[in-house]
């Protein structure tokens, strides 16, 4: 009986050591000390604890640009076929692929020689009709002498009168034949029309054109003017109307966030599209980089409003609330001001302040997540770019100036 008992007070002492050390480790559990991140953490927030490190940047008065932006199409200013009149042997290509050439410059020819004889036999018909009618006027004459004498009658003075003038006509149309023939044989010459830059050809040397092709011989493209076409909301027709009214547009073709030209609005359509609700505009660019190149895409910035000597503050320190907009000023004891804005237009970098920030005060640029009011703050220098390297182009946030209106 002893070995049982034994075994049961062995049992207890094993169940009395675990609870002990289970309610050892409950207490370290709640008395142990926070993480120094966590308390740093809840600290800022409330604005106690390690500062928070930021970047500010002042509020100014400035001229602010009211941009549209939108995605365009390059074309070119005009866009010729060249195509063949009359039909031939395609004789010689005087181009070069990718030439530039100038208005009169020759780009094919097309076998001559039918239409020349077409045009010799033109003007020796003429000839013959204009011998005919030198014989007719002398009859005519002779029989005018005679008829005084009443040497022939007046009916047969009038016959030869009719015939005079029926001569005259036909050298009339033999004339209008030479004309047509003389045009005909033009044809086989093919020129440029426009000064421009040729494309690839169509068609090679020696093969037989004809007038009814519908590929044609070559293209011709003026780009230097060069056109870029693109579309708005019919929202802001009314806008561009009054900047048209004003004077000249300026317009800006971008690639890549990299400008490519300047240019100014030349005109709008005469209607908008009822199922997208866009209209479409065409702006013109000189191009004498030939940096548009007909058919590219480009990203384009038209300037319908300027906003004069207005508040600004960067995009990047407006921040959004359950009270709508607002920003955190610097204040000069290193703590910031959570301040409620009322925002005008925005820029892709700007932000137009009609209320609530003065010129010169200082504005949270990066770490506001960590911000509240009052918080401490320590304001961070920002890192220079390396030498030589060119800051990165800010990414244009397409059509953010028409959501807000100046």
């Amino acid at each position: 009986m002893r070995r049982p008992a034994l075994i049961l007070l062995l049992l207890v002492a094993v169940a009395a050591s675990g609870a002990v050390a289970a309610s050892g480790a409950v207490a370290w559990y709640f008395t142990r000390p926070a993480p120094a991140a966590v308390t740093a953490g809840r600290g800022t927030r409330g604005g106690a604890g390690a500062p928070v490190p930021i970047t500010v940047a002042a509020a100014r008065r400035q001229d602010v640009p009211i941009m549209l932006d939108a995605i365009g199409t390059v074309q070119a200013f005009n866009t010729i076929a060249i195509r063949a009149q009359v039909d031939g042997q395609l004789v010689e290509i005087a181009f070069r692929e990718g030439q530039d050439v100038k208005q009169g410059d020759v780009l094919a020819r097309i076998d001559p020689r039918p239409y020349q004889a077409a045009l010799d036999q033109a003007v020796a018909k003429k000839a013959q009709d204009e011998a005919q009618l030198a014989n007719a006027r002398l009859d005519l004459q002779r029989y005018t002498s005679l008829a005084r004498n009443e040497g022939v009658s007046r009916q047969q003075q009038d016959t030869q009168r009719a015939q005079v003038a029926q001569f005259e006509a036909q050298v009339q149309a033999d004339q209008g034949a030479i004309d047509a023939a003389r045009t005909q044989l033009s044809f086989t010459t093919i020129p440029a029309p426009i000064d421009g830059r040729v494309g690839l050809r169509l068609v090679d040397q020696g093969n037989l054109v004809r007038s009814g092709d519908a590929t044609g011989i070559v293209t011709v493209a003026q780009v230097q003017p060069a056109a870029v076409v693109f579309t708005l909301p019919q929202q802001e027709l009314g806008r561009v109307l009054d900047a048209l009214a004003r004077g000249a547009v300026p317009v800006e073709a971008n690639a890549h966030d990299r400008a490519l030209a300047a240019g100014e609005l030349l005109t709008l359509d005469n209607l908008v599209d009822a199922q997208t609700g866009t209209i479409k505009l065409k702006a013109r660019f000189a191009n004498e980089d030939r940096r548009l190149w007909p058919g590219a895409f480009v990203s384009v910035r038209l300037q319908v409003d300027t906003v004069p000597d207005a508040a600004t503050i960067p995009l990047v320190a407006v921040q959004r609330g359950p009270d709508g907009a607002f920003a955190f000023v610097l204040q000069p004891d290193r703590t910031v001001e959570q301040r409620p804005l009322q925002l005008g237009a925005l820029t892709a970098s700007e932000a137009v302040v009609r209320q609530g920030i003065r010129p010169g005060e200082q504005v949270v640029t990066s770490g506001a997540l960590r911000l509240s009011q009052g918080a401490m703050v320590a304001v961070r220098e920002e890192t220079p770019a390396p030498p030589g390297d060119a800051p990165p182009a800010p990414r244009i946030r397409r059509r953010q100036a028409a959501d807000a209106r100046p």
